[in-house]
């Protein structure tokens, strides 16, 4: 089979910024984060290290970077070192799917906005990021520690509990757009996005993203006051920043899926002005717009961690399985009820 140079090329650079954009995304969200919080609690939060504290994700990274790298002489050392490596690799891998815009010119070639556009894209990224709860598992287990340990048994039986009520409400969305591949369902929702036609898939995927990333309401897995930090106590210099990037990337590629669903992906808010846009002015448009819509989101994360305390382990599990579980197949019924009706506006909307 040949491969063409020009989409080799063009591939390539999409997946550098890509990565790229993801990876800066811990040291970014590590001063929204301060400064939000800060915000919220009253209080001034990181000013010292350059303008508005902008340079203290730098002064951490240094830290991090120049501090000790202790492996404990008790853990399993090859399950140990590439825990932290599965947890980042699957963060960035679930991104590979989505489309981040409309087609660009380049050099009188269209180049889609999307590192891969499959036909089973929503499949292949729940998979991916499914997969993330094994780098905790392999964390806890490996450290050979009782209290990291249960750190991993907590996130395992966390995500497996909200990754069902999660994948039910992105069912209703599958049904009103009848495919699997993520460019269309953005595609369907150019004039009309699917948060006002499915509200309640919408919100279930919200509380589902929050249990998936581990965020505060549901940060059980690495509940301080009860596990001295969970699944990663035993973890420290690079190999536990690994973990703190990959909570971050995670939580944009969660983001990213739901503007993606819900949000109606890179579509302008402003109903008419994308006509009105040339090629790549409409592209460049798009990708801020889709940036904005993340950003927006990921926002929203912070919010709420620093202003909900945190859930029990018993109301964690009763919300997943007694509340959200049924929601989302009643849900189900309903959206699946009113695509097989033709009502208008569900059934595809492009």
């Amino acid at each position: 089979m040949r491969i063409d140079a020009f989409d080799l090329v063009a591939t390539i650079v999409k997946i550098a910024v890509v990565m790229g954009g993801l990876l800066s995304v811990p040291a970014a969200m590590n001063w929204v984060e301060r400064r939000v919080s800060a915000w919220i609690q009253d209080r001034v939060g990181p000013n010292r290290v350059g303008p508005f504290g902008l340079l203290q994700p730098l002064a951490d990274a240094l830290k991090f970077f120049f501090k000790e790298d202790i492996v404990p002489g008790h853990v399993h050392k090859v399950v140990y070192v590439l825990a932290p490596a599965a947890a980042v690799t699957t963060a960035l891998t679930a991104f590979a799917v989505i489309p981040f815009g409309p087609t660009l010119t380049v050099l009188g070639r269209e180049v889609a906005l999307i590192i891969a556009d499959v036909n089973v894209g929503v499949l292949l990224t729940l998979a991916a990021t499914s997969m993330g709860v094994y780098g905790i598992v392999m964390a806890g287990w490996s450290s050979n520690n009782k209290f990291s340990l249960m750190g991993g048994l907590r996130s395992s039986a966390q995500l497996i509990s909200y990754e069902l009520a999660m994948g039910l409400s992105v069912i209703s969305v599958l049904a009103m757009s009848d495919t699997l591949r993520l460019t269309k369902i953005v595609e369907d929702q150019g004039r009309l996005w699917n948060i006002l036609l499915n509200p309640i898939g919408a919100l279930i995927f919200i509380v589902g993203s929050f249990a998936e990333t581990n965020r505060a309401p549901f940060d059980l897995p690495e509940a301080e006051s009860e596990l001295v930090a969970g699944y990663h106590t035993e973890y420290s210099s690079m190999k536990f920043t690994m973990f703190f990037m990959a909570e971050y990337v995670n939580m944009a590629t969660s983001a990213a899926l739901f503007t993606t669903l819900f949000l109606g992906g890179w579509h302008l808010p402003i109903p008419g002005v994308e006509s009105l846009l040339p090629g790549n002015a409409l592209a460049v448009a798009g990708i801020l717009s889709f940036v904005l819509k993340v950003a927006a989101y990921m926002f929203f994360f912070v919010w709420v961690r620093w202003t909900l305390p945190r859930f029990r382990y018993d109301q964690l599990m009763n919300l997943g399985w007694k509340v959200l579980i049924p929601l989302a197949f009643a849900n189900i019924f309903v959206i699946g009820g009113l695509v097989a009706l033709g009502v208008p506006g569900w059934g595809g909307q492009g």
